[in-house]
């Protein structure tokens, strides 16, 4: 994969005004990534395992990951991610309020790839989002896409 291609983003986050903000960063950046969201941990997973609704869905090749979900949060779809050799290879930002170091550690145990709290402020949110994407897109080789 070159750096200039685009890649698939999931985005696994349930409240709609960070969506929206996440929206915007993509838009102001002129990022050609295709991003996709699911609105909690039970449609993450149906995401990534194309069941349901998504079957046919594209494996991601990067997931930003809040923590805070409905029906399985994101430290159980973390997990199950990072423990399945057919999605471990997956990059995975946690992108969540939360700056308690009990779930920066618990993250990181899980393997997540980096962990980033959200900012409040709505041009350092799409900063960070620019920032992530621009590491994940340009400096950061990712594995080669899997069919």
């Amino acid at each position: 994969m070159t750096p200039a291609e685009p890649i698939d983003v999931l985005l696994v986050e349930d409240d709609p005004g960070d969506e929206l903000m996440t929206r915007e960063a993509f838009e102001d950046n002129k990022i050609g990534n295709e991003l996709h969201v699911v609105r909690d941990g039970e449609e993450a997973l149906d995401f990534l395992y194309q069941r349901g609704e998504h079957v046919g869905a594209p494996r991601p090749d990067l997931i930003l990951l809040d923590l805070n979900l409905p029906k399985y949060d994101g430290r159980q779809v973390l997990e199950k991610i990072k423990s399945d050799p057919d999605l471990s290879d997956i990059p995975v930002v946690v992108l969540t309020t939360s700056a308690a170091e009990e779930d920066i550690l618990r993250s990181y145990r899980l393997h997540a790839n980096a962990y980033v709290t959200k900012p409040v402020d709505l041009d350092q949110f799409i900063g960070a989002v620019r920032q992530i994407d621009e590491f994940f897109v340009q400096v950061v080789r990712l594995p080669r896409r899997r069919n």
